[in-house]
């Protein structure tokens, strides 16, 4: 997950460990691929305490020779189909303005399950720092 996380170019890196314990902590609101043995999408996310009928996607990732393919699509649809036996029926997550092709997916997803998708403004980059752009929250209800 680091390597793709790193290789994408738009993903903010975390640490090695980071992915680690994402998976070993978080695995009921994740979801990994594999080809062959190799991580080729991944999709990280909590349920919010304060919205248990609320995932929080953190970070979705998929490899350069995966990519265009809908596999960030599909992994989206199974983390979804698998919580909501949990009751989880809204996603949340934070994109920022240029990144089309996350606006892209998500948007698919929200059409693909008959639900609604809408963006507000969330963190500004002043409090992001470090030239960080603002990321706006997405909503799929």
């Amino acid at each position: 997950m680091w390597e793709i996380a790193r290789d994408s170019g738009v993903l903010d890196l975390n640490s090695s460990y980071a992915y680690v314990l994402w998976g070993a902590e978080f695995s009921e609101s994740s979801v990994v691929v594999e080809v062959e043995g190799q991580v080729v999408g991944f999709v990280t996310g909590f349920i919010r305490p304060s919205e248990p009928d609320t995932i929080f996607v953190w970070q979705v990732g998929v490899d350069a020779d995966q990519r265009g393919k809908g596999l960030a699509a599909r992994l989206l649809h199974s983390l979804l189909d698998r919580l909501a036996e949990r009751g989880v029926v809204r996603l949340r997550t934070t994109i920022s303005p240029d990144n089309e092709a996350s606006q892209r997916t998500f948007g698919a997803v929200a059409r693909d399950r008959g639900m609604t998708l809408s963006s507000e403004d969330y963190l500004s980059s002043e409090l992001l720092g470090e030239g960080h752009e603002q990321e706006d929250l997405y909503t799929i209800s």
